[in-house]
């Protein structure tokens, strides 16, 4: 006759708290995953919301002030202003030839008067880069005056395409032997070269060179920053 083995309860104990123990750490691994989850739910929802600015209190009614959105343009601020050519309205030559009494005398006042690119060129002999002037492709008629004092320096049909990159005229406007534009020799940059001037206020112009067309065969090659144009 066989007999029945009886399991102890403390063998049916332990034989219960097997599956008791794995479902416990499967609620533990479970409830780890959804906070996690939570947590970044939570995460992209504050960076994602759009950010409100709340003012102070208006110290006199005492009133708090609505949040502003950040996206919308602030009515109650100034608008940026463009920056400005200090040259515009500053410069006299701009509106015609200045009278002898009244031509700077030093750099420092002709700094106040001229714009930065239009100082460096004018006063102190530098040069604009080639195609960037503002005449060097320009076939509006008029008068070219110096940027200085506002001496009539060019005249428009004197004007010829040279592929040089800078406004280039064949004579001046009196003529080759004329009056207006003085000629100096320049060795500058290792180059022996002849360099034009207003003979009025002494302001560099540009340079002179004998390959323009006839019947003078020269080209006056000038900066845009040392003149103004005078439009019929």
């Amino acid at each position: 006759m066989k007999t029945r083995h009886r399991r102890s309860p403390t063998e049916r104990s332990d034989s219960q708290a097997e599956p008791t123990t794995l479902m416990r750490l499967v609620c533990v691994v479970c409830g780890g995953i959804v906070g996690c989850f939570a947590i970044v739910l939570a995460t992209w929802s504050n960076q994602s919301a759009p950010l409100q600015i709340v003012h102070a209190a208006d110290p006199v009614s005492g009133a708090a002030a609505m949040p502003t959105d950040p996206t919308q343009p602030d009515l109650t601020q100034s608008p940026t202003q463009p920056p400005t050519d200090p040259a515009v309205g500053a410069n006299p030559a701009l509106a015609g030839r200045v009278a002898d009494e009244d031509l700077p005398k030093t750099n420092a006042e002709w700094r106040k008067r001229l714009s930065p690119e239009q100082f460096d060129v004018a006063r102190k002999k530098g040069t604009e880069r080639a195609f960037t002037g503002k005449y060097w492709d320009t076939t509006t008629p008029g008068t070219y005056r110096c940027i200085c004092c506002g001496e009539p320096l060019f005249k428009s049909n004197e004007k010829f395409e040279s592929g040089c990159g800078w406004p280039s005229f064949s004579s001046p406007i009196d003529g080759v032997k004329g009056t207006t534009v003085a000629e100096h020799e320049d060795v500058s940059h290792f180059m022996r070269r002849t360099e034009v001037t207003c003979r009025r206020c002494g302001a560099h112009l540009g340079h002179v060179f004998n390959d323009g067309p006839p019947p003078t065969g020269l080209r006056y090659c000038i900066n845009s920053a040392s003149i103004v144009l005078d439009k019929k």
